[in-house]
């Protein structure tokens, strides 16, 4: 099993460190070093600024958002990306939210799962460097009766193939991630859970396109804390999980609060939801179950952080992106070697 890391998003004070956390990283023998974009900083500059300053580890965009970009410009982020880092780009995709997609971008959140099917294919035939036409139901290229023609990409990335991800959540889009993606970026990833929440509709999806899930990467991005009282480390991640689970997206329409249903915390899920849509964030981060924050982060010492880890291989993770907590720079490259550590104590490096 690989390790990951995930800057989250730039900014907030926190720049010189999240570059520092990348560099060490890279020194350390992480696989990948992902970025993050929702309303403020874009992944594909902080990705190039973190390529330009390391030298092994791969860059990933966890995501570029659907809405954001036509496809071909994402093919043309991805080619360029790939050549200035000397084939070390990873492209993850995803459709964002109702609330961003409609409030930030003017995009209507409707038929994401036809739109990113879409997206893909266009991406796909725009890196391959063919002249690039296409007729969907949300994208023609070119557009008819107009004095547009193919185009071909003219910058070449240093791979045939740039590797794609798609962010899911839900079963039909994990299904189609499945059949369309060479990876899955996941979130609130549970080794107790997986089979029935996301590896059962990632396989229905690949055994669609005729594969297994042998080469498929299984990527989670998952938060990590050190210490001793897992108590107190869980309670770190309680508004965390609560701003997800209960105020991402709409009250019809929240990914991760149907994810904790499908795990079992349908009564608790309902009562965050209502407790943080109403704006009583503290007690809606009160109402989060222990296990439920225990069952996707990685808390305690090195020891116990290497066992949940084996937990997440025997899964099926082949990534493990991890997120460290700490208010310092000096915490987060604590985590960042711990993390290190424990994945030798596991037997589990590459």
């Amino acid at each position: 099993m690989r390790l990951g890391i995930n800057l989250g998003y730039w900014g907030a004070g926190m720049d010189a460190d999240n570059l520092a956390v990348a560099r060490e990283a890279d020194r350390l023998g992480y696989s990948v070093c992902h970025a993050a974009e929702a309303y403020g900083s874009d992944a594909a500059t902080v990705l190039s600024w973190v390529a330009a300053q390391t030298e092994r580890i791969d860059i990933g965009s966890a995501i570029f958002q659907i809405p954001a970009r036509a496809p071909a410009m994402t093919a043309m982020t991805a080619a360029t990306l790939d050549s200035l880092s000397g084939g070390r780009f990873r492209l993850g995709l995803g459709v964002s939210g109702p609330q961003v997609s409609e409030g930030w971008y003017g995009v209507k959140f409707d038929k994401p799962l036809a739109r990113t099917r879409e997206y893909v294919e266009i991406v796909r035939r725009a890196m391959s460097r063919e002249r690039l036409s296409y007729e969907g139901a949300h994208w023609t290229l070119p557009l008819p009766d107009g004095p547009g023609k193919p185009i071909k990409l003219t910058v070449h990335p240093e791979r045939e193939e740039i590797p794609l991800y798609i962010a899911a959540i839900g079963p039909k889009n994990l299904q189609q991630t499945g059949e369309i993606a060479d990876g899955a970026l996941l979130i609130f990833f549970s080794p107790e859970h997986a089979e029935e929440t996301t590896l059962q509709h990632l396989r229905t999806g690949r055994e669609a396109a005729g594969r297994t899930l042998d080469g498929f990467d299984v990527c989670p991005t998952v938060p990590m804390a050190l210490g001793d009282d897992i108590d107190a480390l869980a309670d770190i991640f309680r508004p965390y999980t609560a701003l997800y689970v209960g105020g991402m997206g709409s009250r019809k329409q929240n990914f991760y609060n149907a994810l904790a249903k499908r795990m079992g915390y349908e009564k608790e899920a309902e009562e965050i939801q209502e407790k943080y849509l109403a704006r009583e964030k503290d007690a809606a981060a009160a109402a989060v179950p222990r296990q439920l924050i225990d069952s996707t982060t990685l808390l305690g010492s090195v020891e116990r952080i290497a066992d949940r880890m084996q937990a997440y291989a025997d899964a099926g993770v082949t990534t493990l992106s991890l997120t460290p907590a700490g208010f310092t720079l000096d915490e987060r490259l604590a985590a960042l070697r711990a993390g290190a550590e424990a994945v030798e104590r596991a037997g589990l490096a590459e």
